[in-house]
């Protein structure tokens, strides 16, 4: 998921940038989306941390605090691994027609025979609910 890139391209201040991906879902509308992020590692003026989420250049909200869906802006949103919704998409497209395992097939029972083997009384099916005398 993460990647450390090289210290080109860095903006102002900022000590390392890393690369991560992530795979979203909408609860609430079934829309899937990837996104890839820089995430510029930077030191403010008194020496505390920060970074910046840059996604397709621009700075944005950090994917993790409060995802909305580009669909349909919904907040219930899950968030994955990279390639998921790509595989899912790719199942999805596949033919609907799955063969068969290999191996032998128990041939299924006839109904009759079926019926022959489980031939109930009807004091088997009272048995449990029988009270023994005291």
């Amino acid at each position: 998921m993460s990647e450390i890139a090289g210290q080109t391209g860095l903006r102002a201040g900022a000590t390392a940038v890393v690369n991560e991906s992530y795979s979203f879902a909408c609860m609430r509308c079934g829309h899937g989306w990837e996104q890839s992020y820089e995430i510029e590692h930077h030191t403010d003026a008194t020496g505390h941390e920060f970074v910046l989420y840059v996604a397709d250049g621009k700075v944005v909200p950090s994917p993790l605090s409060k995802p909305a869906c580009h669909n349909c802006d919904g907040h219930v949103v899950r968030i994955m691994r990279p390639g998921r919704v790509a595989s899912a998409r790719d199942a999805a497209h596949r033919s609907h027609h799955v063969p068969p395992p290999a191996g032998p097939v128990e041939a299924p029972i006839p109904v009759a025979e079926e019926r022959e083997r489980h031939h109930w009384h009807l004091s088997d099916l009272l048995h449990p609910f029988q009270r023994k005398a005291s």
